[in-house]
C-alpha cells in the first residue's frame, strides 16, 4: 500500500507540474484568460501576505496591484527554477519590503489635506478588484477575538522571523519553498521558524487566561479517531 501511495503522490505531483507548465506557456503567449486565472488564483493569498507585512489596506491593495504588474511584465523571464507560486511570493515580499522602506522614509512625514471621510475612488476600485472579502481559513478556524489577538502579536515579531512564521503557518508553504522565496538555506528557515514560533508563543501566553486556552505549538488537536474538532483549535500552528 505504501508503494501505491508513493506512486499516486508522484503522479499527482507530475500532473501539477504539467498543468503549471501549460499555464505558464499561456501567460508567456500573452493570454488574457490565463492572466485572469492567475489573478483569481493568487489575488487573495498575495493580498493577505502583503497586508500582514504592511498593516494598511490601501497600501496592501496598491502593492498587490504592483505585484501582478511585475508578474505580467516578468513572466517571460520565468524559467520554472521554482514553482509559479514561489516565484510570485518572492515578488510579493520584495514589493512589500520596498513599500515599507518607502513608508518609513516618506509617508510618516506627510500631512494629509483630505478630510478624514474622503472617498478615494481609485483606491476603492483597486481594492474591490483585487481583494476577496470572503472569510480566510484563519477566520474560519479561530474565534474572532482570538484571531485578532494572534494577528496583533504576530505584527510585533521581529523580521525575518515574522515573515517565516507567516509563510509557513499561515500561507502553508513548505520549508523548501520558503527557502526559495527568502533566498536562504533550509537550515536557516527551520532555525528562524523555531525562534519565531517561540517568540510568538511567549507573547500569546500573556493572553491565554482571558481565552481559557493553552498555548501549544500545533495548530490542531486531533481526536482519538483522527478527526479535527472546531472547538479544539490551539493558538499556534
Amino acid at each position: 500500500m505504501a508503494g501505491v501511495s508513493t506512486v499516486s503522490n508522484l503522479a499527482s505531483a507530475i500532473g501539477v507540474r504539467t498543468e503549471e507548465a501549460a499555464i505558464v506557456a499561456e501567460l508567456k503567449a500573452g493570454s488574457e484568460q490565463a492572466f485572469e486565472w492567475l489573478i483569481a488564483q493568487y489575488n487573495q493569498p498575495v493580498y493577505s501576505l502583503v497586508y500582514r507585512m504592511l498593516d494598511d489596506p490601501s497600501d496592501a491593495a496598491d502593492t498587490t496591484q504592483e505585484v501582478f504588474i511585475k508578474v505580467f511584465r516578468g513572466i517571460k523571464r520565468f524559467h520554472a527554477d521554482s514553482s509559479l507560486k514561489t516565484w510570485i511570493y518572492r515578488i510579493a515580499l520584495h514589493e512589500a519590503s520596498n513599500r515599507r522602506r518607502w513608508w518609513f522614509r516618506h509617508k510618516v512625514q506627510e500631512t494629509s489635506i483630505e478630510p478624514p471621510d474622503s472617498d478615494d475612488t481609485q483606491a476603492g476600485a483597486i481594492k474591490n478588484m483585487l481583494v476577496d472579502d470572503s472569510k480566510s481559513p484563519l477566520e474560519n478556524v479561530y474565534d474572532e477575538e482570538l484571531r485578532a489577538c494572534v494577528e496583533q502579536e504576530l505584527k510585533c515579531l521581529a523580521e525575518p522571523y515574522r515573515t517565516t512564521v507567516i509563510l509557513r503557518d499561515i500561507e502553508e508553504l513548505s520549508y523548501e519553498q520558503i527557502a526559495d522565496v527568502m533566498d536562504t538555506s533550509l537550515g536557516t528557515v527551520k532555525s528562524r521558524l523555531v525562534r519565531g514560533r517561540d517568540a510568538l508563543r511567549r507573547r500569546l501566553e500573556r493572553h491565554m487566561p482571558a481565552f481559557g486556552l493553552s498555548c501549544a505549538v500545533r495548530q490542531r488537536k486531533r481526536r482519538k479517531d483522527g478527526t479535527v474538532g472546531a472547538q479544539e483549535v490551539e493558538v499556534m500552528p
